[in-house]
């Protein structure tokens, strides 16, 4: 799957600056459009239930509902939203929180311009993407950890999917990469959810990491 050629962006914050700012720097890219500004988590909702988007972008900290739970809700009336993380916080339960509500990506406010371009396209193509940064701390995670023989569990194709999946790569990508179909590379990405207890990208890329399955 490739990103759709004009990516719409919901920005979510509860700093008018701090939208502002990211409006306006999004702007600078001709495949972006920003179609919905919200400065609380219920704003938030409702604008990903009556706005066409193809990637919210959102903090964790805002007024009446936070960041997780206006995921959570978003995705319990569209599990396909895309949504990308950008918050200034990065503590366990922090990234967690996130990713159980099905959050793709997580990036750091303050990581550089090109990294964020990049996060919206991949999450926008339907592929998820956590900052090093981020994925690195889930390692300190207490009780998150794999049984030590689910690595034994996965094929050695469905490792090197795995792997490919942590650098963010998407289904068509990872099939170019491994010289096989996108259909194939479909259906060991559902084994290794499968396997993995997960139900999307980026849980399956924290839990790999946690478990020290692949190396960032």
């Amino acid at each position: 799957m490739s990103a759709p050629e004009t990516v719409r962006i919901i920005i979510a914050d509860d700093h008018p600056v701090v939208r502002e700012g990211l409006a306006g720097m999004l702007g600078t890219q001709a495949d972006f459009r920003i179609v919905g500004e919200a400065g609380n988590g219920m704003d938030a909702i409702g604008l990903a239930r009556s706005t066409p988007h193809d990637v919210i972008l959102i903090d964790l900290e805002m007024p009446n509902v936070d960041g997780a739970e206006a995921i959570r809700e978003i995705r319990k009336g569209n599990p396909d939203a895309r949504v990308l993380v950008l918050t200034a916080f990065q503590t366990d339960d922090r990234v967690m929180d996130a990713i159980q509500a099905g959050a793709q990506g997580y990036l750091l406010k303050g990581a550089p311009r090109d990294d964020l371009f990049r996060a919206i396209r991949i999450v926008a193509a339907g592929g998820s993407l956590l900052q090093p940064s981020v994925a690195a701390r889930l390692l300190a995670r207490v009780g998150q950890m794999l049984s030590p023989d689910t690595a034994e569990h996965l094929t050695d194709r469905e490792t090197e999917v795995l792997g490919l999946l942590v650098k963010g790569m998407r289904n068509k990508e990872i099939a170019e990469s491994l010289v096989i179909s996108e259909r194939t590379v479909k259906f060991h990405v559902g084994m290794i959810f499968q396997k993995l207890g997960v139900s999307n990208r980026a849980e399956a890329v924290s839990r790999a990491i946690q478990a020290g399955l692949v190396k960032l």
